[in-house]
């Protein structure tokens, strides 16, 4: 198993991720989600801005980074990171889903 490409509080490494996740985190979101393969972009979207909704999908949205990455962790590791830091969460996945699983750029 392997490490996430960006530590959780590595929000500056990509100062454009940052930007979106500060002031319109809906977006990266429905980006993550559709590189995850779980939803389209704007459904993704959607469903950051629903309550609670928004919270089940973002633990599996985190999950299936990890395995589709090869990431060591857990569903606690994946709780404390959104409900204690979730912006910094948002910018690494955001930052992961940039790389394809297999090292290789997947999306800009």
């Amino acid at each position: 198993m392997g490490e996430w490409a960006h530590g959780l509080f590595s929000c500056c490494d990509d100062l454009g991720a940052c930007f979106m996740v500060t002031f319109v985190p809906c977006i990266p979101f429905g980006q993550n989600m559709e590189a995850a393969g779980l939803s389209s972009c704007i459904v993704g979207a959607i469903v950051f801005l629903i309550p609670l909704l928004d919270i089940i999908c973002w633990f599996k949205l985190r999950s299936t980074i990890r395995e589709q990455h090869g990431l060591e962790g857990s569903f606690f590791g994946d709780l404390m990171a959104i409900c204690c830091c979730s912006w910094c969460a948002l910018i690494q996945e955001t930052q992961q889903c940039k790389l394809s699983p297999q090292g290789g750029m997947a999306r800009s």
